[in-house]
C-alpha cells in the first residue's frame, strides 16, 4: 500500500463530484448566481490550505465509509441540500468515473495528469475567482512537488492502492453501458487499441540478444489489437497540453447519467464487508476523520439567502425508490464528527474518539425538506 495515494483519491474524486452536481445544477435550471455559489463554496472548501496540508500528509487509505464521509461534509458546504439516496447516486458515479479512469491509465504515472485534468476543469468553474484560483493553483504545484520526483515502481504503487480500493465496486452507469465500456454486470471493457503508454513501443515485435548485449535476431507476431505509438507525452507542468483526455468532464455534453445496482455486487470478499462489519481500524479513521475535518473550517453562510435542494434523479419517487431499494452492502452510514478549531480541544477530541467504538447511528431521514447545513453543524 502507498502512503502517497489519498491527495490523488480525494481530488479525482472531488472533481468528478462537481462534474456531476455542475450537471444537476443546470439540468434543474437553477439560477446562475446559485450555482456559481455552490460550486465556488465546495471548491473553496476543498482546497482550504490547512485541509490541504493534512492531505498530503505521507498516511495509508481509509475505508470508503471514512472517505464518504469526508465528501458528505464537502457536498454540504454550501446552500445546497440532498437527500440521503441523492447524496448516495453521487458517491457511486464519483467512485466508478474514476474507477475507470485509473484501469484506463496507460502507464501508472498517467494518474497524475488524470488529477490535473479535473483541477483544469476545477479552473473552469471559477475563472472569476481569483482567490479560490490561487488556492487551486497552490494545490497543482504541491501536486508537482509530491509526485514529480517519484519513480515509475513507485507510481505503480499508488495504482495498486487505488485498483484494491475499487476492486469491490461494480455499479452499472447508464453512459458507461451506452457506450459499451460496461458491461452488464458492471464490470469495464479495456480496449485493446489506441495509443501505447509513452516511452513505449507498439506490439508485434520480438528482439533475442545474446550474452554481449547483441541483437542477433527478431520474431514479429501478431498481438490482436490496432495499436498505435503515443504523439507524445502529456504535460506535468502548472500549465500544458496534458493529451491524456481521461479526468475531463463527460457530463459536459448535458448527457443523463443513471446508476444501477449490479448483481455482481452480491459477490463479496472481506474488503467490501468492512461497510457492515465492525472496523478494527475504528479509532485511526476516527483520528484521521477529526483531524481531515477540522482542517476544512467550514463556516456557516451568512446572509438571507435560502438554501435548495438538489435533486440527482429525474423524479422525485426515483429518489425514493433508490433510497429503499439500495442494497445494504452499499449504505454508508456518516460518522457524526463535532470537530472544533482550537488545536488543543481537538487533539483531546482525537483522542477520546479513539477510546470508544462507533456507536450504531439512527438511519437517517430522507425528508426533502432535511437541511443539510443542520447536518453540517452536526458532524
Amino acid at each position: 500500500m502507498s502512503v502517497r495515494t489519498l491527495p490523488l483519491l480525494f481530488l479525482n474524486l472531488g472533481g468528478e463530484m462537481l462534474y456531476v452536481l455542475d450537471q444537476r445544477l443546470r439540468a434543474q435550471n437553477i439560477p446562475g448566481d446559485k450555482a456559481r455559489k455552490v460550486l465556488n463554496d465546495i471548491i473553496s472548501t476543498m482546497f482550504n490550505r490547512k485541509f490541504m496540508e493534512e492531505l498530503f500528509k505521507p498516511q495509508e487509505l481509509y475505508s470508503k465509509k471514512a472517505l464518504r464521509t469526508v465528501y458528505d461534509r464537502l457536498a454540504h458546504a454550501s446552500i445546497m441540500r440532498l437527500n440521503q439516496a441523492s447524496m448516495d447516486k453521487l458517491y457511486d458515479l464519483m467512485t466508478m468515473a474514476f474507477k475507470y479512469q485509473v484501469l484506463l491509465c496507460p502507464r501508472p504515472k498517467d494518474v497524475l495528469l488524470v488529477t490535473f485534468n479535473h483541477l483544469d476543469a476545477i479552473k473552469g468553474f471559477i475563472q472569476d475567482s481569483p482567490t479560490i484560483l490561487h488556492q487551486v493553483d497552490e494545490t497543482l504545484r504541491q501536486l508537482t512537488e509530491t509526485y514529480g520526483t517519484l519513480s515509475a515502481g513507485e507510481f505503480q504503487l499508488i495504482r495498486q492502492t487505488l485498483l484494491i480500493f475499487f476492486q469491490d465496486l461494480h455499479i452499472r452507469v447508464s453512459t458507461f453501458l451506452k457506450d459499451k465500456v460496461q458491461n452488464s454486470n458492471g464490470r469495464f471493457v479495456l480496449p485493446v487499441s489506441g495509443p501505447v503508454p509513452w516511452g513505449t513501443q507498439v506490439p508485434g515485435l520480438i528482439r533475442m540478444f545474446n550474452n554481449k548485449g547483441e541483437e542477433v535476431k527478431k520474431t514479429e507476431f501478431k498481438h490482436g489489437g490496432n495499436y498505435v505509438p503515443a504523439s507524445k507525452e502529456g504535460s506535468f507542468e502548472l500549465h500544458g497540453d496534458r493529451v491524456l483526455k481521461l479526468g475531463t468532464n463527460m457530463y459536459s455534453m448535458n448527457r443523463p447519467v443513471e446508476t444501477h445496482m449490479s448483481g455482481a455486487s452480491k459477490n463479496l470478499n472481506s474488503q467490501t464487508q468492512e461497510s457492515i462489519a465492525p472496523n478494527p481500524l475504528a479509532k485511526e479513521e476516527l483520528n484521521f476523520l477529526a483531524r481531515l475535518l477540522g482542517g476544512m473550517e467550514i463556516k456557516k453562510p451568512s446572509g438571507p439567502e435560502p438554501g435548495f435542494r438538489l435533486n440527482l434523479f429525474t423524479t422525485d419517487e426515483e429518489e425514493e425508490h433508490a433510497a429503499l431499494c439500495r442494497p445494504k452492502e452499499l449504505t454508508y452510514e456518516v460518522i457524526n464528527i463535532q470537530v472544533t478549531q482550537d488545536k488543543q480541544q481537538k487533539e483531546e477530541l482525537a483522542r477520546i474518539m479513539g477510546e470508544f467504538e462507533i456507536p450504531e447511528q439512527p438511519k437517517q431521514s430522507t425528508n426533502k425538506g432535511d437541511d443539510l447545513l443542520a447536518m453540517m453543524d452536526e458532524l
